[in-house]
């Protein structure tokens, strides 16, 4: 079996949808690949330019959406509609319709309105819907399997937007972000964009951070479209096979951060567990305990990523009675990850596969791909789930451990 392909994002000049996919041509995806692509929209006159830049003495692509002017405001099901009749490789439908999710969700936090109803005006546009189709196909063009990011440069100041006068980083920016380092820099542009957020969001899921152990096999740099003065504006992306004990690579840093309450009601620990979980834990369980005077209560345990243990502890905090949390450095045997996406039915559904020394050991489809997929089949959730696991196991054909 061939190693696991890695692509890390270094997001030295920030992150937006048109920089990501140039960084990708860039470093060698087919740009006929993303042309061929990006016509399932059905789009009259939908195309790319493509052009050699260059950012404080760094060589780049640019990117350009070409598309017909359009005035039209989107809501989150008619972005959906136009992405589910593109024809996109399932892997790159499942990775646009991440993007968008997290967008529409983020969005109505931001504007106190449904994710279903949120109208996406520029981010709902022709080009950024080319940005993030093209991102996801030139990713498949590239057979990369699992993707992560480093942390993202965030600047300060205002930009106009259809909604008005917004603070930089944008509020709706902020909330695809949550959960993931971010650092200030004496910059007053917009760095990070909506679009490009998701985008990074919705790849790298939890893994931010350093790059990852691979065996370098191409790097590639897309231009933003202004000159910073205090760095290149580009995005760089550097990919190739996992090394040896890599990305997953058995052996793992954690911290399990707990607590311990016997005054908080069954309810509320659980919300407790779920806030751990959006702060970035990796996992929470509660156990049952008998405390001092015989009374009885639970201890909540978070198992996170060393670089996720304040925010994790932080929420501990916010949303229990514990006045403090325990802190334990320890290792996680894991193994190696890729995902890979089936159609039951033609609805696509992501599987979580697990590896151990390049052998099968364990198939998981994701719970919430299961639900959506049942839903518009009308199916019981456990049937889909059996359905995408046989798919998974016939079209991976690997062999067991």
């Amino acid at each position: 079996m061939s190693a696991e392909r890695l692509l890390y994002i270094d997001a030295i000049g920030g992150a937006a949808g048109d920089m990501l996919l140039g960084a990708l041509l860039d470093a060698g995806a087919r740009l006929e690949d993303v042309r061929s692509g990006l016509r399932g929209l059905g789009v009259a006159g939908l195309d790319v330019a493509v052009e050699p830049a260059e950012r404080q003495g760094v060589a780049a692509t640019s990117v350009r959406v070409i598309a017909p002017e359009e005035h039209i405001h989107r809501d989150w099901a008619a972005v959906r509609a136009l992405v589910d009749r593109a024809g996109l490789p399932p892997r790159a439908h499942a990775r646009v319709r991440s993007a968008f999710e997290r967008l529409a969700r983020a969005e109505g936090r931001a504007h106190h309105v449904p994710p279903d109803q949120v109208q996406f005006h520029e981010i709902g546009a022709i080009d950024a819907l080319a940005d993030v189709c093209g991102v996801a196909l030139a990713l498949e063009a590239l057979d990369i399997d699992r993707v992560a990011c480093s942390p993202l440069p965030a600047g300060r100041g205002l930009v106009f937007a259809a909604h008005g006068v917004l603070p930089l980083p944008a509020p709706a920016t902020l909330e695809l972000l949550r959960a993931v380092p971010l650092y200030g820099v004496e910059c007053d542009a917009e760095l990070v964009t909506p679009t490009g957020a998701a985008l990074v969001a919705a790849l790298a899921e939890d893994r931010f951070g350093p790059l990852p152990p691979l065996v370098l096999e191409s790097v590639g740099y897309g231009a933003g479209a202004r000159d910073l003065h205090d760095r290149p504006n580009v995005v760089r992306v550097l990919l190739g096979p996992a090394a040896p004990n890599g990305l997953a690579g058995y052996r793992r840093p954690a911290v399990l951060v707990e607590c311990t309450l016997d005054d908080l009601s069954g309810e509320l620990v659980a919300d407790a567990a779920a806030a751990c979980v959006a702060a970035g834990a990796l996992d929470t369980w509660v156990t049952a305990v008998q405390m001092k005077k015989g009374r009885p209560g639970f201890v909540l345990t978070a198992v996170v990523r060393p670089e996720h243990e304040t925010a994790v502890a932080k929420a501990m905090l916010r949303h229990t009675s514990t006045l403090g949390v325990r802190l334990l450095p320890v290792l996680r045997w894991e193994l190696d990850r890729k995902r890979h996406t089936v159609l039951v039915d033609d609805q696509p559904v992501a599987i979580k596969v697990g590896l151990l020394d390049g052998g099968l050991v364990n198939l998981a489809p994701e719970h919430e791909d299961v639900v959506r997929a049942a839903d518009a089949l009308g199916r019981p959730a456990k049937i889909v789930w059996a359905q995408a696991w046989a798919a998974a196991e016939r079209e991976l054909n690997m062999p067991t451990v």
